[in-house]
């Protein structure tokens, strides 16, 4: 399948010509000023070549795409959230996947390569581990959204103290 003529993709965006109604501009323009109908791209080629800890590629009303990369020896760290269900595809890599009912009591281990994915319900809690000697690349889809549209945690410490308030 082919992209519109035209269009590209950037880092943790799509742009495109498109018209949309009476609106008309880059997907990028249309997505900023919240009138896009929907998000396309190549989510493997977005995934793998991503280098940032997290970078939210696209926020719905409902759900929203991001995209990671783990070091090897790295992991997302020990999380749970009460609110909203997670879906993760592994592209790049080898894991481990952690769940526990508790964040004390962690009661699954599950090793995964690319082409795994795993769903996270809400209130579990989990940890995704790179096992590997190479980066994992994941994306990962949460329903509800988790983070602020655009955020780019360029690495884990970032992240951490983003959510910490610093």
């Amino acid at each position: 399948m082919q992209r519109p003529k035209g269009s590209s993709e950037g880092q943790g965006r799509v742009t495109a010509s498109v018209s949309v109604g009476a609106v008309r501009g880059t997907l990028t323009e249309i997505m900023e000023e919240g009138t896009v109908l929907g998000w396309v791209g190549n989510i493997e080629r977005i995934t793998k070549e991503n280098e940032t800890f997290r970078t939210v590629v696209f926020t719905g009303g409902h759900t929203q795409l991001t995209v990671m990369r783990l070091a090897p020896g790295e992991d997302i760290g020990l999380e749970s959230h009460p609110h909203l269900d997670q879906f993760l595809r592994i592209e790049q890599g080898r894991a481990r996947v952690e769940f526990g009912p508790r964040e004390d009591s962690i009661e699954e281990l599950h090793e995964v390569e690319e082409d795994w994915a795993f769903i996270v319900p809400a209130g579990v809690w989990h940890n995704v581990v790179n096992v590997g000697d190479t980066d994992v690349k994941l994306y990962s889809l949460y329903s509800p959204p988790e983070h602020a549209d655009g955020t780019v945690h360029r690495t884990k410490e970032d992240a951490e103290a983003a959510e910490h308030g610093g």
